[in-house]
């Protein structure tokens, strides 16, 4: 789907709410609640004297990418994902500022603690956004749906002193569309009869579904408008489409959706990776930085009480040839030790020398955390867990260097961007085994 965003601003205004004002919301429980400009806002309020400034959040490097931009920074054109060197470019002015991950994550869940004092039905789509089914909550809270989202807006920018906005709407899809819509800091509803007059104006990018090749497709056979794609019959669609995407496309296009919110997508996979601002030949630097990312993942596996059975690693090298090798193991895991020793091994045993520009470390095959308790012979000896337990406390209190392994003490090595945990929702995570694996 294109950037809602992006979508033609003023086209629909009449759906905005202004103040105590909204349309006719019955019939319309799916919430979609947006931060607005999450990471940026973040930093703003921790550092007040960006306030009115340009903000830009991301790696600093030359190899860096934008995590995320404020509005200022975004009048002249920085966007999301875009290499840092060339939003320096566009906005020389601005304040650019490394992420600090660990601190948005924090503010999350405070967030999201929120929606689900409202509601069970929460479906985090990442740390800033989430869909709400509130059809539950109504008669307990004694509110309509645009009251409950105009409770929320209220109740993060008091706990958390950051915006949002909120999308109201009878379905995911729309809802999704609203709150784009009409960022930042602001709600949208779509009442349940006028669906259609809401969707038939914009232009096809906004199907979830169409990319830009896919609007390309669509526009050469004269289907500009979400109403083109609407009144076309269905088998000149598929012909142009395809049969299933065009199925999904005249449905949307028409206003259906029936897909539930689901309050508990298990997570796949959990890794970090980074990218070095220099390509590395340098073994025992690279099982440095592996043990570094270990550490980060096998803490995000314990904070979220899961443990995994397969450690994989990513490398890529100089010329962007990319591999990963993986193992399985005997025994779920959450501990660093394991994961470190088992990536290090794959580093060591599976991957060719060369000049290295990225390397990762991911853990799949995820149970909750007791799930993967099983006694064996040989089994990886105990007091680690409890060990990195007892750190996880101690950096949680006194920050993430309070306690850390005595050979990442030294100076760390150029990076374009901070490596980050990054859970896989929905992704098929990478094979378990490549060609030469074990």
């Amino acid at each position: 789907m294109g950037r809602s965003a992006d979508l033609p601003r003023g086209l629909l205004d009449r759906f905005l709410a202004r103040g105590d004002q909204w349309p006719d919301d019955t019939g319309c429980p799916m919430l979609h609640v947006d931060m607005d400009a999450f990471y940026a806002s973040v930093e703003i309020r921790d550092r007040p004297e960006l306030a009115g400034r340009p903000v830009v959040v991301g790696g600093t490097a030359h190899r860096g990418v934008v995590a995320s931009a404020n509005y200022l920074a975004r009048e002249f054109g920085v966007r999301s994902a875009m290499p840092t060197a060339h939003a320096r470019r566009l906005a020389p002015h601005a304040v650019f500022v490394p992420p600090n991950f660990a601190r948005y994550q924090e503010v999350s869940r405070g967030v999201m603690a929120i929606f689900r004092d409202i509601t069970p039905l929460v479906e985090p789509l990442s740390l800033d956004e989430a869909f709400l089914d509130v059809s539950g909550a109504l008669r307990r809270l004694r509110a309509t749906p645009a009251a409950v989202a105009r409770s929320i807006r209220e109740q993060v920018e008091r706990a958390h002193g950051i915006t949002c906005s909120v999308g109201v709407a009878p379905t995911k899809f729309v809802a999704k569309l609203a709150s784009g819509m009409c960022k930042p800091d602001g709600m949208m509803v779509v009442p349940r009869a006028e669906v259609l007059q809401f969707l038939h104006p914009l232009p096809v990018s906004a199907l979830w579904g169409v990319g830009k090749r896919t609007a390309e497709q669509l526009e050469r056979v004269g289907l500009e408008r979400v109403a083109d794609v609407a009144a076309m019959p269905l088998p000149r669609l598929r012909r142009v489409v395809g049969g299933a995407l065009a199925d999904h496309l005249h449905a949307l296009a028409r206003g259906h959706d029936d897909r539930p919110v689901v309050p508990s997508t298990r997570e796949k996979s959990i890794g970090a990776e980074e990218t070095f601002e220099v390509d590395h030949h340098d073994r025992e630097l690279l099982r440095r930085e592996l043990l570094r990312l270990s550490e980060r993942t096998s803490a995000t596996l314990r904070a979220r009480g899961l443990r995994g059975r397969t450690v994989s690693i990513k490398v890529r090298f100089a010329d962007f040839t990319t591999i990963t090798r993986a193992k399985t193991l005997r025994v779920a895991t959450d501990v660093t030790r394991e994961v470190y020793r088992t990536a290090a091994t794959l580093l060591d045993e599976q991957v060719p020398p060369g000049a290295v520009r990225l390397i990762g470390v991911r853990v799949e095959q995820l149970v909750q955390g007791e799930d993967g308790e099983q006694l064996v012979l040989d089994a990886p000896e105990r007091g680690w867990r409890e060990a990195e337990q007892a750190a996880d406390q101690a950096r949680t209190r006194f920050g993430t260097a309070a306690v850390r392994p005595a050979s990442l003490l030294g100076a760390r090595p150029g990076r374009a961007d901070e490596d980050r945990p990054k859970p896989d929702r929905g992704g098929a995570p990478p094979p378990a085994h490549q060609p030469g694996g074990p």
